[in-house]
């Protein structure tokens, strides 16, 4: 389908005729490069189309344009971090941090490494932002494709329904066995006996001594496929004891991430309990990351075939919002909704000019300040704005001020106010606010 839409296109540009004098344009094909991808997924993918007809869509997620960006630079080896909006035809839900358009941070290794060496690191990146954020407890559930494909293959599940039953598989997590297993067998024709067979292995957790248990699994240590997916995750343990966080990790065989563009190990993590007190409503956000490894997907992009193993995960950036904002209502706390060290105010009228000089100053010294856009603000007004910003500090200018040289510098939260030396005010204002800001 590609090289019809790229025949029509230099056909078109046949009929324009020399390029002399008209400006260049660059081929491309953007529709195909989000279908086949994500699976059940795609019905959630929106669809658009051009002045000319042509399909496109809205980017699913960053990971699919990442490995046609790979595939289209010919890169073999990289590691990035990206930070951008993604859009989802899904039903949205607020308070669990659920919307059609949102952003996501993504982190990805690229490059042929030994096994699990990247994997892990991406385990403990993950770990670490979630530790860094003090959003409560959190468990990252663990499992890899190939386990689960060979799985399928002992159970009796046909080829043709490996990813649809395994997207069934992955609603584990929201709803019982019992409603999976109706799924399987009433909507996706899985025989019974079959979807008997999957329950006894996708209930099953625990760690690396699960890992070593079905290593000896008379059937699923037979298929190959699962054979490679349990050696890999023993080593990826053992990684993850070194690393100081395998008590945060859990093997767990109902994880399957229904996206079709996973290939080896894949992760979640899910918080363990709400970060409110004791007595509140629970916070439903669901995952807050998630990722695996994805050795195919830049060679679907390549006209050549040829592969660049990747492995990354991805941070829902407003769900991990929708957690710190209903905690911080929980325990009354104001979010702080500027980054501004500094208000500028002046404690009587026709002050404005030496508000701009002072702002002015600050600026040129790297020092966040704002001032109000009034000429003669009332001293009480610019406090209660500072109050309502979260501004910690006051620099206020006043006649008496002006007649020794200093400015009364006043801590907005104790109320504290000091007389400080103009020529001494940015470090002293950099000594107060150098403490880092914690979101929590």
């Amino acid at each position: 389908m590609i090289e019809e839409e790229v025949a029509k296109l230099l056909k078109l540009k046949a009929q324009l005729g020399p390029d002399e004098g008209k400006p260049k344009f660059v081929l491309k094909t953007p529709k195909e490069t989000l279908t086949g991808k994500y699976g059940e997924d795609s019905k959630l993918i929106y669809d658009l189309k051009d002045q000319g007809g042509e399909l496109l869509s809205l980017r699913y997620d960053l990971t699919v344009p990442f490995a046609r960006y790979l595939a289209m630079n010919k890169l073999t080896n990289i590691k990035r971090y990206h930070i951008a909006k993604v859009y989802r035809r899904d039903n949205p839900a607020m308070t669990r941090g659920r919307y059609r358009e949102f952003y996501q941070c993504d982190f990805d290794i690229a490059g042929q490494f030994d096994p699990m060496l990247p994997d892990a690191e991406c385990l403990k990146i993950m770990c670490e932002i979630l530790s860094s954020l003090q959003i409560g407890d959190f468990l990252v559930k663990v499992n890899d494709r190939r386990i689960l494909d060979g799985m399928f293959a002992i159970c009796g599940v046909p080829d043709s329904k490996f990813r649809t039953i395994c997207s069934s598989v992955d609603k584990l997590d929201k709803v019982s066995w019992e409603e999976v297993k109706n799924e399987m067998v009433g909507e996706k024709g899985l025989a019974p006996e079959v979807a008997d067979r999957i329950g006894d292995y996708v209930q099953q957790h625990g760690g690396v001594s699960l890992v070593e248990q079905l290593l000896q699994d008379p059937k699923l240590s037979q298929n190959k496929q699962a054979l490679e997916g349990l050696g890999d995750l023993k080593l990826l343990f053992e990684y993850l004891t070194l690393f100081g966080i395998a008590d945060k990790i859990s093997f767990d065989l109902s994880l399957a991430r229904g996206l079709d563009y996973y290939t080896g190990v894949i992760y979640e993590a899910v918080l363990l309990q709400p970060p409110a007190r004791a007595g509140e409503e629970p916070l439903g956000v669901g995952s807050v990351a998630a990722g695996g490894r994805y050795d195919g997907l830049v060679g679907m992009f390549d006209p050549k075939g040829r592969k660049v193993p990747c492995v990354g995960l991805s941070i829902g950036v407003e769900r991990i919002f929708s957690i710190v904002e209903q905690r911080l209502e929980a325990l009354e706390e104001k979010v702080r909704t500027t980054e501004t060290q500094v208000l500028v105010a002046s404690a009587q009228k026709k002050l404005l000019e030496e508000r701009l000089k002072l702002v002015s100053e600050l600026w040129d010294a790297g020092i966040k300040a704002e001032l109000l856009y009034k000429k003669n603000p009332k001293l009480l007004n610019q406090l209660q704005y500072c109050e309502e910003t979260g501004i910690p500090l006051v620099a206020i200018i006043g006649e008496q001020e002006l007649k020794d040289g200093v400015i009364k510098l006043r801590s907005v939260a104790s109320r504290e106010e000091v007389d400080v030396r103009r020529e001494d005010l940015v470090e002293e204002i950099k000594r107060r606010t150098s403490q880092p800001l914690c979101i929590c």
